[in-house]
């Protein structure tokens, strides 16, 4: 249980360096995405490990990265200005 939950750890720390090295200009600070991804991996592992029970460790790494990504999402800001349109237009 300690090195599935190590595991999903250096799985949310790996995430999160891809996309802070693939989206850099989109994400706030490193520290905090970094956090984030260790974070939701592991909230994602203690989850599906919930649901699904020991001896699941294959199914449980693949619902840490599930929600270690999408944990990561939520930290995206738009790339551009946002083009707001009048309502007469």
């Amino acid at each position: 249980m300690i090195l599935e939950a190590l595991g999903s750890a250096v799985l949310g720390l790996i995430l999160a360096w891809a996309a802070a090295h693939r989206l850099a200009h989109r994400l706030p600070a490193r520290p905090l995405v970094f956090s984030t991804g260790v974070a939701g991996a592991l909230f994602g592992d203690f989850v599906t490990r919930t649901a699904l029970g020991p001896g699941t460790a294959l199914f449980s790494l693949l619902g840490a990265a599930i929600i270690a990504v999408a944990s990561l999402s939520l930290l995206l800001r738009p790339t551009g200005r946002l083009r707001r349109r009048s309502l007469t237009a």
